[in-house]
């Protein structure tokens, strides 16, 4: 449904026919760690999330896993060998 509160006419899972059903009733502004992130949008002069109503609770635990200006690195470990299987391969 469309939200009728604070991202006006932009779709929201959580417009029901009674309202706004996400706790507190409305969307909470991005956090200074959402600045740069694609999925922000300014709505009312405040920036929200598209994605999602709550961006504190996204950072609470680390970094947000839906946040798009983040690079992780992924580390690329050695393939660990079976001495096993090492020491048959050597004769």
């Amino acid at each position: 449904m469309l939200c009728t509160t604070v991202r006006k006419e932009s779709e929201c899972v959580f417009m029901k026919k009674d309202g706004c059903s996400f706790n507190g009733g409305s969307c909470s502004p991005v956090v200074e760690k959402c600045e740069g992130c694609s999925k922000t949008t300014d709505f009312n002069s405040e920036k929200y999330c598209i994605s999602f109503p709550d961006p504190t609770a996204k950072w609470k635990n680390g970094n947000c896993n839906l946040a798009t200006h983040i690079k992780v690195e992924i580390e690329s470990s050695a393939q660990k060998l079976n001495p096993l299987k090492a020491s048959k391969r050597g004769h």
